[in-house]
């Protein structure tokens, strides 16, 4: 909320701000409200909502909501909005961008020690472990480990695929689930533009700084999936699925041609290849 002539704020000097960025609906909006309480409390953040039901005005009840910006389109999703409103050069000003989901609790998560911790461990990319009690979790590597602060690795069996210390690609490593993922400016320069760093150090899960995943049913969530198994039907979230899917095969194919056409390019991650030379 700067203005665009004169001297900017000396309460938040360039450089000592972060973003919050969330996609929320009234129905989280009493969740949101502790969210955002939550990063408000600290003097190094500012709030963003973006609201996917174009119900803003329902949201002025709250006494933090002339504090936040408020960017409104029907039905589109995270990632829509911070593609189209979080360019990197809009949000250069910015330490640390957090894109979280609106269904996440923070009781026991603390704003600032967890940039103390993202700072000190040199993390690029990372997000709080989610509490394995009371969370929906889908992935071992979100998994809180209470016996580290941070952790980069899992040591596992996931889908047949054993996760040790040589392991060196997902699921064993080197990336954060996309509920809650914390980057630094840098990074999200990268990531806007779909492009990533050495995951397997500059990725990485906090556990003394959690969170709780409590899946619910927002747009496009896990409960609204299985009411669409239940009873398909066509609806303006479905077209949006749709078109991601069709967006994401022609990045693939601009991808390989690009791959094809710089013979100066070397694959950071190349695949490993099975001991008798089968793929």
């Amino acid at each position: 909320m700067q203005p665009l002539w004169g001297p900017r704020n000396k309460k938040n000097p360039k450089g000592s701000t972060n973003l919050l960025a969330m996609a929320v609906g009234i129905k989280q909006k009493e969740n949101v409200n502790k969210i955002v309480k939550k990063f408000l409390s600290s003097n190094n953040f500012v709030v963003m909502l973006f609201h996917y039901d174009g119900i803003v005005n329902d949201w002025s009840e709250f006494d933090r909501s002339d504090r936040a910006i408020h960017v409104s389109a029907t039905n589109q999703t995270k990632w829509w909005f911070a593609k189209r409103f979080l360019h990197p050069d809009i949000v250069s000003d910015y330490g640390y961008i957090f894109l979280w989901d609106e269904d996440l609790g923070v009781e026991y998560f603390h704003v600032d020690r967890y940039l103390s911790i993202i700072k000190q461990e040199g993390l690029q990319i990372s997000q709080p472990a989610l509490d394995i009690n009371t969370s929906e979790v889908h992935h071992p590597l979100t998994a809180r480990d209470i016996k580290h602060r941070v952790h980069r690795k899992v040591h596992t069996v996931i889908g047949g695929r054993k996760c040790d210390e040589n392991s060196t690609e997902p699921p064993c490593t080197g990336w954060v689930e996309m509920m809650a993922p914390v980057f630094s400016i840098a990074s999200w320069r990268c990531a806007w533009h779909l492009i990533q760093g050495d995951r397997t150090k500059n990725i990485g899960i906090v556990d003394s700084e959690y969170i709780i995943h409590y899946g619910l049913p927002t747009l496009g969530g896990s409960a609204a999936k299985k009411a669409q198994a239940q009873a398909p039907q066509s609806d303006a979230r479905n077209e949006v699925r749709k078109l991601s899917f069709i967006e994401l095969e022609i990045f693939k194919n601009r991808w390989k041609r690009a791959i094809k056409e710089d013979e100066d390019w070397i694959d950071p991650f190349p695949k490993k290849q099975p001991k008798d030379g089968k793929s």
